[in-house]
Parts: C-alpha cells; structure tokens; sequence
C-alpha cells in the first residue's frame, strides 16, 4: 500500500473551473504554456537572484535554464521569479543591511505565488541565507543550487585569492612594500570569471554549508561557476526539486538540529567565514531549531582543520573542487559526522559521503593528519561581551591568542578613518584597537570592517598584526587576531560603548574569555553619562528605521524580531 499523493498547492489556483480558475490559467497561457502544464504537474518556483551588479550571479540567468530543462524532463512545470541581489563588493552601507529585505521577499514571493516547490539561486554572501531565511519560513519543498566559485586568481605567476590578497596587498601598499602599479595591476588578475569568491570566505563556506544541512546535491560548493559541471548539477537539481513534491519533502525535514550539527562540524572543517555562525542563528530562529552561539564553540572542537584553503591555508576553491569537496570532507568526518540527517537528495548524509574521495592531501587532510588543530570559532565571555563575541583562532596569530594591553579606541567608522594614520596616535604593537558603532543598529547593518588597517606607523615597523575588538563583522576571505560581534553592541548600549582609550583590555583565548579591566562603579558612572548623552538615530523613515527598530543582536542572529518562525504556506482567500 501506498499513500495517495497529496494534492498539488499549484491546483489551488490551476485546478479551479471557474473564474478564479480562468483568471489564474489564461494569463499564464499568455506567457506560450499549453493546456497540458496546468493537468497535475508540479509547478517549480525557481526563484533567481541573477544581476549584473554581482560577478557572483552573472551566469545565474543560463543556469535557471538549465534547472528549467531538469524540471520539464521530470514532468513539473518551471516559473522564474526575481528576487533582490546583494553583490557584497557594491551595495552600500553593508550588502548584510538587506539580508532580512531579501529574506522577506522570497518568503512571501514563494507564498503568495501558486507554486510546489522552490530551487534557490544565489552565490554571493548575504544571498545564500537571505533566500534559504525565507524559503524556511514558508517550508515547501525547496533545494538551492549555488553559483559556484570564480576560477583561481592568478598574477605575476602566482595564485591569488579573492579578498584574502586584497587585505594582503593593500597593507604591503601602505607599508611601502608593494608599488601601487602592482597593487592596482593584481585588479585584473584576482577576478577572472563569473562566480563567488574564491577563497573560504562566505559565499564559499555559506555554499559548503549547504551541503552539509542537506539542502542541496553533492559538490554543490566546489565546481566552479564557469565549469560545465555546474550546469549538468542544475539539471539534476531541476529533476530533484518535481520528485521532492511529489514526496512532499519539506525543507523543515531536511534542515534539523542534526543537519546544524554537521553545519557546525563542517564549518570547524573547513575553516569557514565567521559570517556563517550569524547566518545559521538566523536560519534556526526560522525553522525553530534550538541553535546557541556555544554550540561553535563546543561542536567545533571535536574536529580539526581539515581544508587548506585560504584565508587560513594556501589553496583556492579550484583546488578544493579537484581534490573532492564537500564530499570528501564529510567522509573524513567520520563517526563524528552525523550520518543519519537526511538530505533533499532522498540519501542521508553517510550514504552520500560514502563513495567520496580524496585527490589531493595537500588540499584536504584527514582527522589523523589534519591541516591544522581544532579550530572552528571561539566564543567569548567576559563583562566587555556578556552575551558573547567570537574568534576565527585558524586565521589568528598564535602569539596573540592571549595577550593584555591597551585600548585605542574609535567611536565610529569615521573616526577611525581620520585617526588610525595619524603619526600621534596613542599606539604601540602592545595596544588593542577597538571599534565601536558598528553593529546591527549601530552602522546601521553590521559591516566587514571588524578586520581594521594596522596604523601607518606600526606597518612601517613591521607590525603585520594586532588585537582587534568590534561590534562589527569582518569578510569571510579576512585574516588576523580579530574579535567580532561583540554583543551587546555599542549603540544597544553594551559595554563596548563605555571603553576608553588608555583603558585595559584582558584576552584569554584559550579560556574563552575577554574582560574590559575597569572597577564597575566606573562604569557604572560612564553608562549614566552615556545615557544622558546619546544621540538619536539619523534614520527616521523607510527600511532603515524599521530595521533598526526591530533587528536583534548578533548572538541570536541579526534577524528582525517579527520575523522569528514560520508562517503556513496557505493563502486561502482569492485576489479576485
């Protein structure tokens, strides 16, 4: 005995002999659709954030047509819809500012549309959870397909990667180490097709992580965007998405706490963004997955680092793919994997792996013979983050990784950009550089500027890294001794807001902690000056305000409040 299909969502609208059912069918037939695509086949959303304003989703427009061809072979009906793009190297003031308006309009794009099932189309950081955000709070049958990472950098006969030279180069300039030619000669050279940045940064590690929720078929992060593989993976994801709605194979089944262990398991793996930790707090608040901030931390410790990729190795993500991904990662996890979540593929993730293999131990270690130690992230506690901060400890200098010393403090982006080259600065290679204003309210939108320039001076002396604290995020593709994410931030009126140049900053990395070394009646006396002297918000209208008004912080996800959990996919009431 089998169970009788449930009926189609789609038949709602396509079904109906009526006028509603009319209305629904004809201007549809406008766009060329026979008869036949309205009898019982499943109607697949393909829900596209293709823009020429990304190099990340410049080829996603070919792609949708080729997810196209797999849905039509499979018998479903395929419809594509926009969605916002968010290229991260344009929008201003952070692309991380529109990640809940993505988020928003995918999830009532996909509820208001008649539609089945949804294939998810993005690359670029903010895109991937944006749309993966709103698809859960819908929950229907729902894989994504990634962009794929650019080919590897290549300048003055070396590999260059995506951001991480960026950062590398610009300091050797200021340092007088780099001509600007060469600087400005190294642009043409690190972007060299379509697709996400090519380093472990978020795009890439936002993509691995996919893979490891389960929410999208094998090596979807590693085949680069140019290959011909990419578009054979959108085939098979358009075949997948029509058998998925006929099993009714919802996203909530897919992503569970299982499948955020492996996320977290992978991500200490691979030596993923820490952008990711915010993303996946947000993805859980959606599904309503009992996800903390100290489950990094403590997951990411049962495993080492297995990928050598930059930022924190020397490889590229071409190097990744060829030496076997995603898959080959999650086989070397082992037992600590989580083998029975179950993946979109119909497969649990240790039937998926495997038949995974290694190419390249250069590229990818094992747990005997890992690239580095256990890593993952660090969360930290102390009465500077008492709802904790974070750490990428594989990207960090060992030297640092406990260390006291000085503040030198900024109290916005402006005025770090006015003083960190200024010759008097109260600085030394001792001194711990800390930002203020920039987290979810504070920007607004928590920008990547957590991982700040060394000061001029300092660089002169050969000073390559300092200890750095902000409320703000840094870009996955970043390096160096930089904690993130304070919470709560300044402008929520977190600790951060009362620190003072001169004052002393504890950090114990190995013992999680980080202490601001000032008696509490004293700041107790700064918070009621800071109190009485805080100035109202410039925003005053449109996304800005209500984004600030209703963002949460960074240890629960930077999502808006309301939009925590998951409405029905129902719609019952007619438009007409």
């Amino acid at each position: 005995m089998t169970d009788k299909p449930k009926p189609l969502r789609s038949t709602r609208s396509y079904g109906k002999l009526d006028r509603d059912g009319f209305i629904h069918r004809s201007w549809m037939k406008g766009t060329g659709l026979p008869e036949h695509a309205f009898e019982g086949r499943p109607i697949i959303g393909i829900c596209n954030t293709w823009s020429e304003l990304v190099t990340c989703q410049a080829h996603l427009r070919e792609l949708a047509e080729y997810v196209k061809r797999g849905v039509w072979e499979a018998g479903g009906v395929p419809l594509e819809f926009p969605a916002m793009s968010l290229p991260e190297t344009q929008m201003r003031p952070t692309a991380m500012l529109f990640r809940n308006l993505l988020a928003m309009e995918v999830e009532e794009s996909i509820r208001a549309n008649p539609i089945d099932g949804v294939v998810l189309l993005g690359g670029c950081d903010k895109t991937t959870p944006g749309q993966l955000m709103g698809a859960a709070s819908v929950d229907l049958p729902t894989i994504v397909l990634s962009s794929g990472p650019m080919l590897n950098g290549k300048f003055q006969g070396q590999d260059i990667g995506s951001g991480t030279d960026v950062w590398r180069f610009s300091e050797a300039v200021r340092a007088g180490d780099m001509s600007l030619a060469d600087f400005l000669s190294a642009e043409s050279g690190m972007s060299r097709s379509n697709g996400v940045c090519n380093t472990m940064g978020t795009a890439s590690t936002m993509a691995s992580l996919v893979e490891a929720l389960g929410m999208s078929l094998p090596n979807n992060a590693s085949f680069p965007g140019p290959d011909s593989r990419r578009k054979t993976l959108a085939h098979l994801t358009g075949n997948r998405i029509v058998e998925m709605v006929k099993q009714d194979i919802r996203l909530s089944r897919i992503v569970t706490r299982e499948a955020f262990e492996n996320a977290i398991l992978v991500h200490a793996a691979i030596g993923g963004s820490t952008n990711a930790v915010i993303h996946l707090l947000a993805l859980a608040g959606r599904v309503g997955v009992p996800l903390t901030l100290q489950d990094f931390d403590e997951l990411g410790r049962e495993v080492p680092l297995l990928v050598n990729l930059m930022p924190s190795g020397k490889f590229l993500m071409e190097d990744f793919c060829y030496a076997g991904g995603v898959p080959a990662v999650m086989k070397e996890l082992g037992t600590v994997l989580r083998g029975g979540a179950m993946t979109v593929s119909g497969h649990t993730q240790a039937e998926m792996s495997a038949g995974a293999q290694c190419w390249n131990r250069e590229v990818i270690g094992t747990m005997e013979s890992p690239i580095g130690p256990s890593s993952g992230v660090w969360v930290l506690r102390g009465n500077l983050c008492p709802n904790g901060a974070i750490l990428k400890p594989s990207a960090a200098s060992p030297e640092l990784l406990t260390h006291r010393g000085r503040a030198v403090v900024f109290d916005n982006i402006e005025d770090y950009h006015a003083r960190i080259d200024d010759p008097d600065l109260p600085a030394d290679e001792t001194s711990i550089l800390v930002l203020k204003g920039c987290g979810p309210k504070g920007y607004p939108g928590m920008p990547e500027v957590g991982n700040m320039a060394l000061p001029r001076k300092l660089l002169a002396k050969g000073v390559r890294d300092m200890v750095r604290v902000s409320d703000a995020r840094m870009s996955g593709t970043a390096y160096g001794t930089v904690i993130l994410h304070v919470s709560p931030e300044a402008d929520a009126g977190g600790t951060l807001a009362l620190v003072e140049t001169g004052d002393e900053i504890g950090f114990d990395g190995p013992g999680r902690s980080l202490e601001l070394l000032v008696d509490d009646a004293e700041l107790l006396r700064r918070r009621q000056v800071w109190e009485r002297t805080r100035a109202p918000s410039d925003f005053t209208r449109g996304w800005y305000k209500l984004y600030i008004d209703t963002v949460m912080q960074a240890d629960t996800g930077a999502d808006l409040d309301f939009l925590v959990g998951k409405s029905s996919s129902e719609v019952l009431r007619e438009s007409h």
